[in-house]
């Protein structure tokens, strides 16, 4: 049986125990990876596979031993408990040898799961799974989570008190992150408010959300960007005393008016191109960026780009200048442009 992406996820997390087995397929891997676990954990429960109710098989090994599928879906398991066979990365050229297992199994068997990439429409495997009467199949694909999957993650996670604006910020944050990135951050998140009553805020997100720079680089970019020159030298003293380089500032320096020009040249103006940032940025890091996109404009910015590119290309010449000197001139000329 096909099951559609509506219905999939709430199988995912209440799969069926009496069925024969299931098939995962789809060309990113770790999204696959994370519905399987899910799955698989739902029928044998968070001891199944310390108690050896799972029974993992690599497609390669199945294909060198064609028994190894029927043999585990038939064994009898040491601990009580439903069981689970899995195949990992299945293809079409197993077909035959899964067909096998899905036709010989019985109830009390353990459940057929099979995980596989992208699979066409007129895949064998697909149909032998979609066209079986107790077994089913569905794809996984790149689209972005919905709100029941975000939820039930949540919920997974131990999250239950969110406010309207913390969601937003989540909903945002899944469709730029990758599934296993968005897991470990709500992982995260849960850790932070463990023994925490009051409700998830979008500052609290943004705490646990993965940064696109280091702190103190930030600090220097902002500084710059918002015509401070008199604080740039000190804190790059320190980024040098740490081991920042200058290149790396610069690539810093480089994303982050990037961002800012992006933000100002969006024709509905810098809060509507704040929200086209991916990935999206909150709390008070959105509000300071909005706020410089603003007081830069798109053709100053421009032109701070250039600046910029010219610094990289000194930086990474043959020329023997003092590169430091150089990141830290261009830094300056930044504040100083951004006051005119």
């Amino acid at each position: 049986m096909k099951l559609s992406t509506r219905e999939a996820p709430g199988y995912f997390a209440k799969p069926d125990p009496t069925a024969t087995g299931l098939l995962i397929y789809g060309a990113d891997g770790m999204r696959v990876a994370l519905r399987r676990q899910d799955v698989i954990k739902a029928l044998i429960g968070e001891a199944g596979e310390d108690e050896m109710r799972l029974t993992r098989i690599a497609a390669a090994n199945l294909r060198k031993d064609t028994a190894l599928l029927l043999d585990a879906v038939k064994a009898q398991g040491f601990f009580p408990g439903p069981r689970v066979a899995f195949v990992e990365d299945a293809g079409d050229g197993l077909a035959e040898t899964i067909g096998t297992a899905l036709a010989e199994w019985q109830a009390g068997d353990a459940q057929i799961i099979v995980t596989a990439g992208q699979l066409a429409a007129k895949s064998k495997l697909r149909k032998l799974f979609e066209d079986h009467k107790s077994a089913y199949a569905t794809g996984i694909y790149d689209d972005p989570p919905g709100r029941d999957e975000i939820e039930a993650a949540l919920r997974a996670a131990g999250l239950a008190d969110i406010s309207t604006d913390a969601m937003s910020a989540l909903t945002d944050l899944s469709r730029s992150l990758s599934p296993g990135d968005f897991r470990q951050t709500l992982e995260k998140i849960a850790l932070y408010k463990l023994n925490d009553t009051t409700p998830l805020t979008p500052d609290e997100v943004v705490l646990s959300a993965p940064s696109s720079f280091e702190a103190g680089i930030d600090d220097v970019l902002n500084i710059a960007a918002e015509g401070k020159a008199h604080e740039v030298g000190p804190i790059l003293r320190r980024l040098e005393a740490q081991g920042v380089g200058p290149v790396g500032l610069c690539i810093g320096a480089t994303r982050h008016f990037k961002t800012l020009h992006i933000v100002a040249s969006d024709p509905g103006g810098a809060g509507s191109g704040i929200g086209k940032l991916r990935p999206p940025v909150f709390g008070p890091r959105r509000d300071r960026i909005q706020r410089q996109a603003s007081a830069w404009g798109m053709h100053k910015l421009e032109r701070a780009l250039a600046m910029l590119l010219d610094t990289d290309l000194t930086l990474r010449s043959s020329a023997d200048v003092p590169q430091m000197a150089v990141m830290e001139r261009a830094l300056l000329r930044l504040a100083w442009m951004g006051r005119r």
